[in-house]
């Protein structure tokens, strides 16, 4: 039996097989640009290794783009012809299991399996990235923290990746609101691994979510270095880098940033179409002149919604296509998705995801788009509260409630926003876009 780089058993053919895995996991525990092809080269030399066939799954769904789920899916099915599942250890049948899950759509199956894995193994570095990414795209704000909590006491400093598991750990107890704590964790990551875009990432939500935009620009600034480079965050951390932007009252800038990194090229992965499009709509909240983008963001999507994947997407697709002046592309989007509701299984994550948000938000977007701010305002306000349930994070789905707010002080619904705003100011007082909406309340 050969072991990894953290001492967990593999059923693998040659030494050579465990080597290029671990060096997959590494890329992908630092986000690097390179995961995928590394883990091809780990099945190259070994087409029956369970965990690089596993991580193969893993890397499909976690691009949320059907169309790579797809390819994976012939050749898991081919793998798993030809694979004997009582050779494998039970661990490695668990991974099996949880990718089988995610090419059915079942992500929460798929979390709960990895949960189980890190309860047998904790020091599977696999199945704590993994299900740490789900537990991002299921909106799990607590399994997002206590996932790589509940492993920590198993790991130390003189582990190579323990500083990657800090970086995990500061954004889990970001999203729980514990600001103060996660920023120090990722600051200890972000000492111990300068690589780790993973905890520049975690700590830029905490000055996010405080509302210290200085801050976070500076912290951006000081490690670009780190995080500009081949890595699958580049992109998304420029989109915050953006955000800052916006709330240091500097959009001429956060506009050239977006021509320069995050317009599309002709190359573009699916991640960096979310942040063009999360961008430019807030902006768009903000009346600032952004029109003439819209267009070619709007233009990399069609092809990608063929097949509903994911809730979180198509609200971002419908953006583009409302800031486009393509009502038709929203709707017919719209309406495919309600005929899924009618012929998709009960087990699949996303149809949940859509039914209870995905639908509303998009309706609500495409209402905003007509300028029929009422109904946006009743389309969003029973949502409010579990928009957290077709995943992202705090800051990405705060486009959402920024949606509601806007709808519900251009509808004249003043209570409502009132409500709305008083909420965000108490808790970002700090916050220049929370003070200004506050202001616009106390006009008469």
């Amino acid at each position: 039996m050969r072991h990894d780089q953290h001492g967990v058993p593999l059923t693998a053919a040659t030494p050579t097989a465990v080597a290029e895995f671990d060096r997959a996991v590494d890329s992908l525990l630092h986000l690097r640009a390179d995961v995928g092809d590394l883990a091809e080269r780990a099945v190259a030399e070994d087409p029956l290794l369970p965990m690089g066939n596993a991580l193969r799954v893993y890397l499909s769904v976690l691009s949320t783009d059907p169309q790579l789920v797809v390819a994976t899916t012939d050749e898991f099915a081919k793998f798993t012809s030809l694979a004997d599942p009582a050779a494998m250890t039970e661990t490695e049948r668990l991974h099996l299991g949880a990718a089988g899950r995610l090419l059915q759509g079942d992500l929460t199956g798929a979390a709960e399996l990895l949960t189980e894995v890190s309860a047998r193994q904790p020091r599977d570095a696999l199945a704590l990235a993994i299900g740490h990414q789900l537990d991002f795209l299921l909106g799990a704000a607590g399994a997002l923290r206590d996932r790589i909590g509940a492993v920590l006491p198993s790991w130390s400093v003189a582990d190579p990746h323990f500083a990657n598991l800090l970086g995990m750990y500061a954004f889990g107890l970001e999203e729980c609101g514990h600001w103060a704590e996660a920023e120090q964790t990722g600051l200890r990551a972000m000492a111990m691994d300068a690589a780790d875009v993973w905890s520049i990432h975690a700590v830029g939500h905490t000055h996010e979510m405080r509302g210290r935009h200085a801050e976070g620009i500076t912290l951006f600034d000081q490690r670009r270095e780190d995080w500009d480079g081949a890595n699958l965050m580049r992109v998304h951390i420029w989109w915050h880098y953006c955000l800052f932007l916006l709330e240091a009252g500097d959009p001429d800038r956060a506009l050239a940033i977006y021509d320069a990194e995050l317009a599309p090229s002709g190359s573009e992965g699916l991640l960096e179409v979310l942040n063009g499009a999360s961008l430019l709509w807030r902006m768009r909240l903000a009346d600032l002149p952004v029109a003439d983008r819209w267009p070619a963001l709007a233009a990399t999507w069609p092809a990608r919604m063929s097949t509903p994947f994911s809730a979180f997407n198509d609200m971002h697709a419908v953006m583009c296509y409302v800031g486009a002046g393509d009502e038709r592309a929203a709707e017919e989007l719209i309406a495919d998705r309600r005929r899924y509701l009618g012929q998709v299984s009960g087990s699949v994550t996303n149809a949940a995801m859509t039914a209870r948000v995905g639908l509303p938000v998009c309706e609500a977007l495409l209402a905003f788009g007509r300028e029929r701010y009422a109904e946006a305002v009743d389309l969003l306000w029973p949502v409010r509260r579990r928009v957290h349930e077709f995943g992202g994070s705090h800051a990405q789905r705060d486009v959402v409630q920024r949606t509601l707010v806007e709808a519900a002080l251009r509808s004249g619904r003043t209570e409502q926003a009132r409500v709305l705003v008083g909420e965000r100011v108490s808790l970002r007082p700090d916050s220049p876009y929370n003070q200004l909406k506050l202001r616009q309340l106390r006009q008469p």
